[in-house]
């Protein structure tokens, strides 16, 4: 759906319609190195701005090393057309609160799909108020995370804020690939847990038992 989507996209705008205004992306950014590849695609489609909102992360410093990568590979990183940064509210306490009682769930359940309603929650709020054409996020890159239960929430989502969600599974056509490849290219900074200290802990256990086996 996401690829047909952005090839009529690309024939309306790009096509013998160049004169055409690029429709405008607001696209939620988890972190640099997912954020990658799909800056890559999508720069040439749309004219972005990536909104930096991860409450999620629960460590400040964590989360302020990751906001200055998303930032440095906006700099560095030739793209299509210009791309814009704008950073969310950096408020733990709406993830905690939604986290209340799912604090055993393994990763990729219950409390990960609040954690994506929220982030993409902000995302749709933010591109109504500010006239977006479009939204979508970065998640779908990861193979740890659920796309189709994304854009399940991102079409709900965009619904009630009347604005386009457009369809994503960015790790397709070797999308995650790229993404390792961009990653060793502009030496970025990859992490390995998504940010909250609950996927921290599953991190560390991971780590004991390949320790100890």
């Amino acid at each position: 759906m996401l690829d047909k989507e952005i090839e009529n996209i690309l024939a309306e705008y790009n096509g013998n319609n160049k004169r055409n205004k690029k429709k405008t992306l607001l696209l939620h950014a988890c972190c640099a190195p997912c954020s990658s590849y799909v800056l890559e695609y999508l720069s040439s489609v749309f004219d972005i701005t990536v909104f930096y909102y991860n409450p999620n992360i629960t460590s400040e410093n964590e989360y302020r090393y990751r906001t200055e990568e998303v930032k440095r590979l906006i700099d560095e990183m030739k793209l299509g057309n210009s791309v814009k940064f704008t950073e969310g509210k950096y408020d733990t306490e709406s993830f905690f609160d939604l986290a209340e009682g799912h604090e055993k769930e393994p990763e990729g359940g219950g409390r990960c799909f609040a954690c994506y309603r929220l982030r993409l929650g902000e995302t749709a709020e933010y591109a109504k108020k500010n006239n977006f054409d479009y939204f979508t996020t970065t998640l779908s890159i990861s193979p740890y995370k659920n796309a189709e239960k994304l854009n399940l929430i991102g079409k709900e989502l965009g619904e009630k804020y009347g604005v386009r969600y457009l369809f994503s599974d960015f790790k397709k056509k070797n999308g995650y690939k790229r993404s390792l490849e961009l990653s060793e290219k502009y030496n970025l900074y990859r992490q390995n847990y998504c940010g909250c200290i609950y996927s921290y802990e599953d991190m560390k256990r991971r780590k004991n038992l390949c320790s100890d086996s």
